[in-house]
């Protein structure tokens, strides 16, 4: 029995020979390239893999550090804030109570400048009014002596002749009279 596994083995090995010679390779050739690789891949490990490693091992510890010390400053920086937060409370009460005052300064102001503004416009208002009424009283006059003058010419025109003072103040007299009617 223990002959028989022998020539299969034979013949596998017989079949790998072939495999190999009819795909070009070379049993010696192959194992110096196997032998090749191995001792690359030792220095590659020693002298390469090793220190990336080692440098990886190293900062993945300074990140640790790193987020350490973050969480410490951010502890701080929530301690600071609740400090600023508190003086910033005690700011705004204060700035409250100035606003305040100074509304109610700058309202007792704008009162009294409003009730010296009303009296000063009062003021402005009758000297205003006085004065159209003077206008209005030469505008009349004016416009009287302008009629009159107008009456005068026309009815000379229309008489063709010269009229007497007596006929002038009569026309006059009646023409005022008239306007003051209406």
């Amino acid at each position: 029995m223990t002959l028989a596994p022998l020539p299969i083995a034979a013949g596998l090995s017989d079949t790998i020979t072939q495999i190999a010679h009819q795909f070009g390779i070379d049993i010696p050739l192959l194992v110096a390239q196997i032998i090749c690789f191995s001792i690359v891949a030792f220095l590659l490990w020693k002298f390469a893999f090793k220190p990336v490693l080692a440098t990886l091992d190293e900062r993945q510890k300074k990140i640790a550090d790193g987020l350490d010390y973050a969480e410490k400053m951010k502890a701080e920086l929530a301690a600071a804030q609740a400090r600023s937060e508190e003086i910033f409370r005690d700011a705004s009460l204060k700035a409250q109570q100035i606003m305040a005052d100074a509304q109610k300064t700058a309202k007792d102001f704008a009162d009294a400048q409003q009730k010296e503004a009303i009296e000063k416009a009062g003021d402005i208002l009758a000297k205003a009014q006085q004065a159209v009424e003077l206008e209005h009283k030469k505008m009349l006059a004016d416009a009287r002596g302008e009629i009159t003058r107008l009456v005068v010419a026309t009815t000379e025109r229309v008489l063709a002749r010269k009229l007497t003072d007596a006929d002038r103040a009569s026309y006059n007299e009646a023409a005022s009279q008239e306007l003051i009617k209406n």
